[in-house]
């Protein structure tokens, strides 16, 4: 796997100056640890990998690892993605529309909708 480096980041282990090709997130709820393409931006809780590292990644027992390969010739999350993504906001906004309007006949609360970690707050 040749490492296609979009940023000036380098791997987070300890000792390691390599250039970081791959982002590991672990899902504790889940038990699952997702080791993907290189993030765009560097979030507090994932883990850049060099290739070295991230071929060697090891989990605790009874864990779970998503590895998704590179595809150096994709420049960004496909149609499919961004239809999945732009239906989710959708439903979550129609849902949270719905909810604030029986909501505030009953109670001065304002209401959040919620699905997974996405989140529509009513203005």
């Amino acid at each position: 796997m040749s490492s296609s480096v979009r940023s000036g980041r380098s791997c987070s282990r300890v000792s390691c100056n390599s250039s970081a090709s791959m982002t590991l997130t672990y899902i504790y709820a889940e038990s699952t640890a997702v080791l993907g393409p290189l993030a765009t931006f560097s979030e507090p809780h994932s883990y850049d990998l060099c290739d070295k590292h991230s071929a060697r990644l090891t989990v605790p027992q009874g864990w779970n690892v998503i590895k998704q390969a590179v595809d150096e010739n994709q420049s960004g999350p496909s149609e499919d993605d961004l239809m999945a993504i732009a239906d989710a906001v959708r439903e979550v906004a129609l849902n949270s529309h719905a909810t604030t309007t029986d909501v505030s006949t009953t109670t001065s609360q304002s209401s959040v909708g919620r699905r997974g970690h996405l989140r529509a707050v009513p203005s």
